[in-house]
Order: structure tokens, then C-alpha cells, then sequence
């Protein structure tokens, strides 16, 4: 599926010839985020990710950059989260040379003028205040701060109106001389265009630039006794917010292919059994799903859902006994049903060349090795439903419930005892 080519700067090169195509997606993934910031810098990343596309040293304009790269009708963009930043772009096969050089430029060499700078910075604080706008977003927030207390792995990954504020152009232009460099840094193509090819275009664009050692991240550390299990922020709302969470698998963890197909049976779709259950059967809410995620050293699996007011309670006993049937060995038939939606939604998603260009590099980035989507689907297959009730076992098991509310509630031990309920 793809070819593997390292530098002499230590930048990782992958890709994958998708001849039926007819466009070429670029992705770089750089190894900054959040885990990698101070408390008092939250939302460094962020911020860096946005200052690119205000204009580099051969595009010197917003205007200017994209143009490049939507005058050719192609697309840009680029996103942060926790362990990674990542800067993509995908255009018509025969620009690829074009817009390859774009993208390199956005990393490498950005003007950082001041006054663009505090202008973004404004952009941002209104990004930051659209998320507070929606419930649902702010649950979601809350739920990773419930799991990761006074920790990275628990803060917003663009910070707060505060630090963001506090954030000074030296401070931005010191990161990115520490994270943005190519031994840190991985770019996945993948599409119409040979691998000799792209090696060829990435080397012209990047053959001047030097290595050096970047920051460490911050481990995940395990909340203490006194952290509360509930967090609870009181909105007059229409709708109540639900999220509840458990401790989840790191992105190498032996069980995560099980805890995928876990997850397929509990939330994934419309006909899992949380969807079945709290939607079709009670009527409880418009949509309700479960969710994996992981990283380097940690994970979690987090439900979630919005129902009226007074049926929040209601609603989290549900989830709670969805959670509790997991602990009950599934039905061969339901486990094959869970492993063919995950394959098939797989599969699908890898028809696209940005899809296969972000599957290549982040793999390469987070865990230094790629697994091919027909190697992913062969162990779905795999996966029996003993090995779902030993994910089952560990995730559900696992005391740490965790649960968070925004809407038109005072009191946190009324959810408090919903959770707790038979534990």
C-alpha cells in the first residue's frame, strides 16, 4: 500500500500511488499539541497552526497563499490536537508540483508579523467563544477535564481567553524553532503521483532544513481521590448535555482492535445498542453514541448524548446499563454485525487520498509504524467475542467512571448517585 523514504534531516516521507485517482493530498504531521505546552502557554499550538496562512516568504499574503493553491481548485487547511498539528492540502494531480512548495513554506518559513499576529490572535478568542456558545462542545470540554484533572491531557487544546492572551511572539517563534523541525515531522502523500516523484519534490523543498531535538510531552498522570467524578455546569438550556467517560487503551495497547469493535457494538451507528435503546426504544434522545479515542500513553471511551431536562437522570441509568450488559459475553451475531460496519466504514473512507495521506502520516508520527487499512480490517476480523468481553473487562471494570452535564441543573450528587448505582 505504501513506500517509506527517511531523509538525511530525519523527515519521513510516505506514500501511496493511487493510480485511478486524479489528485494528490499532502499531509504533515508535526509533533506539536498540546501535551507539549505549560500551563501558562495553553494553546501555543493552536495559535502557531493559525499564523502560517497569514503570509510566508514566497507567498507573503493570506491572499496570496490561497490563491495558490484554490486558483488550481485545490484545498488547504490544517488542525491541532493534543500530540499532533497537522497542515494539508489536496490538489488536481498535475499541480501537484505547485502546491507541494505551498505547504512546505507554511511550516518552514512564515512571515510572524506582529500586527497579523494580534489580529489572529482576536480570530482565535472568537473561536474560543463560539465553542462556549454550544452545550454540547462545552460537555465535551468538561468530560476531558473529569478523566485528566490539572493536566494537558484535560485542557482545551486552543486554551483559554487567558493564556491565549498572554501568548507573545517570541514565545510562538521559540516553539516552532523547537517542534517544527524534520525529525519531528512526517508528510504522507498519497494519490496520482509515483513515490520517486514525490521524494523528489519533498527533497527540493526541504533540503536546507536542520534537525534539532524537540520538547518533550507530558505524560498522563491518574486523577487523585479528592478529584470530583461529576462536573456540572449549569446552563438554561433547552436540551441537557451528557457525556459519560471511562479510562480508555493507548494507541498500542494489544486490546484496541477488540475495544474498536467494542465500541461498534455499544454507540458506533444507528443500530448499536445504545442508539436502539435510548433512542428507538425509550425515546430519550435525538442521537447518542459512543466514542474511542487514543493516545501515545492513554485513552478513553466516552458516551454521548443530550434529552431532556427531566429525564438527564433517566437517560445516564440507561447509559449505565448499556455500559453494564458490555460485561455480559455479546452475541456471536452482534459481534460479526459491529465487525463488518467498522471494516466497511474503513475501507470507504480509504478511497479518498486524504484519508490514505493522514492514515500514513499519522501512524508514522504517533507510533512509528504503519498498519495498512487491509492489515486494520484483517484483525477486526479477528477479533471474537471473548476478546470484546476481556476489552469489556478492563474498560467498563474499570471504577473511574466519569460523567459531565451542561444544562438547566444545581446539584452534581443527584448525577453523582446515577453513575455510582450498582458499582
Amino acid at each position: 500500500m505504501y513506500q517509506r523514504t527517511v531523509l538525511d534531516n530525519g523527515l519521513r516521507v510516505l506514500t501511496s500511488e493511487m493510480p485511478h485517482t486524479r489528485s494528490v493530498s499532502m499531509f504533515i504531521a508535526v509533533g506539536a499539541g498540546s501535551r507539549y505546552e505549560p500551563d501558562e502557554l495553553a494553546g501555543l499550538s493552536h495559535f502557531l497552526e493559525h499564523l502560517p496562512f497569514k503570509g510566508t516568504r514566497s507567498w507573503p499574503t493570506a491572499l496570496a497563499i490561497s490563491e495558490a493553491v484554490e486558483g488550481v481548485g485545490g484545498m488547504m487547511n490544517a488542525a491541532t490536537d493534543r500530540e499532533m498539528t497537522s497542515f494539508w492540502c489536496k490538489v488536481a494531480s498535475v499541480y501537484a508540483d505547485r502546491a507541494l512548495p505551498v505547504i512546505f513554506d507554511l511550516i518552514r518559513h512564515p512571515l510572524m508579523d506582529p500586527a497579523e499576529m494580534e489580529k489572529e490572535r482576536e480570530v482565535i478568542l472568537d473561536e474560543l467563544r463560539m465553542t462556549n456558545d454550544y452545550p454540547a462542545q462545552v460537555c465535551d470540554l468538561l468530560i476531558d477535564r473529569a478523566l485528566w484533572p490539572a493536566q494537558a491531557m484535560g485542557r482545551d487544546v486552543g486554551g483559554t481567553a487567558e493564556s491565549v492572551a498572554a501568548i507573545r511572539l517570541d514565545d510562538v517563534q521559540r516553539y516552532m524553532g523547537q517542534q517544527y523541525r524534520p525529525n519531528n515531522t512526517v508528510i504522507g502523500i498519497a494519490g496520482g503521483i509515483s513515490h520517486d516523484d514525490a521524494v523528489r519534490l519533498v527533497a527540493t523543498a526541504t533540503e536546507d532544513w536542520q534537525p534539532a531535538d524537540p520538547l518533550p510531552w507530558e505524560p498522563v498522570s491518574a486523577p487523585s481521590d479528592g478529584e470530583p467524578s461529576v462536573l456540572l455546569e449549569h446552563r438554561v438550556t433547552e436540551d441537557t448535555s451528557i457525556c459519560m467517560g471511562l479510562p480508555g487503551f493507548a494507541l498500542a495497547d494489544a486490546d484496541r482492535y477488540a475495544a474498536t469493535v467494542l465500541n461498534g457494538v455499544l454507540g458506533d451507528g444507528m443500530s448499536s445498542r445504545l442508539f436502539q435503546n435510548l433512542r428507538e426504544t425509550r425515546g430519550l434522545t435525538y442521537d447518542c453514541h459512543s466514542s474511542l479515542s487514543s493516545y501515545r500513553d492513554c485513552g478513553a471511551l466516552v458516551v454521548s448524548c443530550a434529552t431532556e431536562p427531566s429525564r438527564a437522570a433517566e437517560a445516564i441509568a440507561a447509559t449505565r446499563e448499556e455500559l453494564k450488559g458490555l460485561l455480559l459475553p455479546a452475541p456471536a451475531s452482534e459481534v460479526h454485525k459491529a465487525r463488518e460496519y467498522i471494516k466497511g466504514r474503513l475501507l470507504m473512507r480509504m478511497e479518498d487520498s486524504r484519508a490514505v495521506a493522514s492514515w500514513l502520516a499519522s501512524q508514522e508520527l504517533l507510533m512509528d509504524e504503519i498498519t495498512t487499512p487491509d492489515e486494520t480490517a484483517n484483525r477486526i476480523d479477528e477479533v471474537t467475542p471473548d476478546d470484546v468481553l476481556r476489552a469489556a473487562e478492563r474498560l467498563v471494570g474499570n471504577p473511574d467512571l466519569r460523567l459531565a452535564i451542561v444544562g438547566p441543573h444545581d446539584d452534581a450528587d443527584e448525577f453523582g448517585a446515577a453513575i455510582n448505582e450498582g458499582t
